[in-house]
């Protein structure tokens, strides 16, 4: 059966899934949800129905996007014929899951239950600095939910410990107290999953972090920085998913 994690803080059915519960074999083993890696088709089809029967969806109500980094957001509905360009879905539609897959980033899931909507973003640092959780908030706002209400989960991303980067992207980012002294001058240390946080929280949602790291923990979860650091090769990817 496809594993996931899930957090009290949301009400909605929801799941963080790791890589376990899948059919997929090799550097994709086992449940890769991704839908642009060079995965078997017909696996990747079947671990994203297994995913979306763990949640008691219908496959064919899971949604999808092509995930850009960027902040645009969309509302999610009958079955799109092309994946958006998009890093966000919203949506108040009963049985529609919101499907975000990740590999260190980010995925965030939100839930107001007095509106009854639901969001999901793929939050990268530069899809986070842009703006993509701040907007998939209002999109939500624009379904009829309120700020008040909605809660927000940062799901299993890279931890900071795991997260060397350099000045160029510190300088990016903006905000020093989310990176710590790295192994000399050059290198710091960034706290993704706390930066999201704080945005959440400085738009006036409550939000916390399920506190995984993606890099760390290889028995569960695909990593692209684990990938990177080994020279390269395939990179499965997991899903996060919510729906009323």
């Amino acid at each position: 059966m496809a594993e996931f994690l899930t957090h009290a803080g949301l009400a909605a059915r929801h799941g963080f899934f790791t890589r376990r519960g899948g059919v997929s074999v090799g550097a994709y083993a086992t449940l890769n949800c991704g839908l642009r890696s060079e995965d078997d088709p017909a696996a990747i089809t079947e671990n994203r129905a297994r995913a979306a029967r763990a949640l008691g969806a219908d496959p064919a109500g899971l949604r999808g996007l092509r995930q850009v980094h960027g902040p645009a957001v969309v509302e999610a509905g009958d079955p799109w014929e092309n994946l958006p360009e998009a890093d966000a879905m919203v949506t108040r539609r009963p049985g529609i899951a919101l499907g975000i897959i990740t590999a260190d980033c980010a995925p965030v899931l939100f839930h107001d239950g007095e509106a009854g909507v639901i969001g999901a973003a793929h939050a990268g640092w530069r899809g986070a600095a842009s703006g993509v959780l701040e907007a998939t908030l209002t999109a939500m706002e624009a379904l009829g939910a309120a700020r008040g209400r909605i809660t927000a989960v940062v799901g299993p991303c890279i931890a900071q410990a795991s997260y060397e980067v350099r000045a160029d992207l510190r300088d990016a980012v903006g905000q020093a107290r989310f990176f710590a002294p790295g192994r000399d001058d050059a290198h710091f240390q960034f706290d993704l999953p706390g930066y999201c946080v704080a945005r959440l929280q400085a738009a006036g949602v409550a939000a916390e972090a399920l506190g995984v790291d993606t890099l760390a923990d290889e028995a569960r979860f695909f990593s692209h920085r684990r990938r990177t650091l080994a020279g390269g090769g395939p990179l499965g990817h997991q899903l996060s998913a919510i729906m009323l």
